[in-house]
């Protein structure tokens, strides 16, 4: 089991320098198939072993070899926590089932990185991803959940969040949630469910206005200053498909 694991790890440093890739150029509306990469800075296309996961960043003391200008430390980063994540969901069991099973909870998990990421930095959450993160989520759930609640699910996600965005909208002059945080809840619908959307809807909710105050009151924040709500619902979401025995314990539907 160690060796499948080494290649689980290895399989994930590759897929989250693939990712970011992803991350730098999908906001910036760059293709992230050509051309090859290269430094931001000094626009030096980057070799193939000035490229390699974590080990070329350690080597190049994470400076451009060409302009020795920084390299962001969340180029490493994000590979290591992305082969962590592969090393964790692997199964113990090899069944095709299993196979299957890991192989959509680390895409949804790899998406999930690529989205928090982008909308922390510039407060979008790419239709791309969302189409990306929906091609993985709809076969998935079709194994996991039935067909009505996968529907329910999804008017309750998309539908429910865009009508309480356009009355707000109506009577208060604002966006509440932007175009891409009410996509990623109807996606989010198709494998939750209706009970289980609206727990994220709940949560991702209660936990942004709770950190939003906190940031606000610090003075690191402007309360004029939209808030990029995707971070809060992506946590809420991974609490809810990755660790539900513990997202049982605050459930709303058990309080009395």
């Amino acid at each position: 089991m160690l060796p499948l694991k080494l290649l689980a790890a290895m399989y994930g440093l590759l897929i989250g320098s693939f990712l970011n890739v992803i991350i730098h150029r999908v906001p910036r509306e760059q293709s992230f198939v050509t051309p090859r990469s290269k430094c931001p800075k000094c626009s030096n296309l980057i070799k193939w072993y000035q490229n390699i996961p974590v080990f070329s960043y350690l080597v190049l003391r994470g400076k451009c070899a060409n302009c020795k200008n920084p390299i962001s430390i969340r180029y490493p980063l994000v590979e290591l926590l992305i082969a962590c994540i592969a090393i964790l969901l692997f199964p113990d069991n090899l069944s095709l089932d299993a196979f299957v099973n890991y192989i959509c909870l680390f895409s949804i998990a790899c998406l999930f990185v690529a989205m928090f990421l982008i909308d922390v930095e510039f407060h979008l959450l790419p239709d791309k991803l969302n189409l990306a993160l929906l091609i993985i989520i709809l076969p998935y759930a079709f194994l996991t959940t039935s067909i009505a609640n996968m529907a329910l699910g999804f008017l309750i996600g998309f539908g429910g969040t865009y009508l309480i965005t356009y009355l707000f909208y109506k009577l208060r002059g604002q966006i509440g949630l932007g175009g891409g945080d009410i996509k990623l809840f109807g996606v989010l619908g198709i494998l939750l469910g209706p009970e289980g959307i609206l727990q994220c809807i709940f949560f991702s909710a209660l936990v942004g206005s709770v950190i939003g105050i906190i940031l606000i009151a610090s003075g690191k924040m402007n309360k004029n200053k939209p808030l990029a709500f995707g971070p809060y619902i992506i946590i809420v979401a991974t609490v809810q498909i990755y660790f539900p025995k513990y997202f049982e314990l605050i459930n709303i539907y058990n309080l009395n």
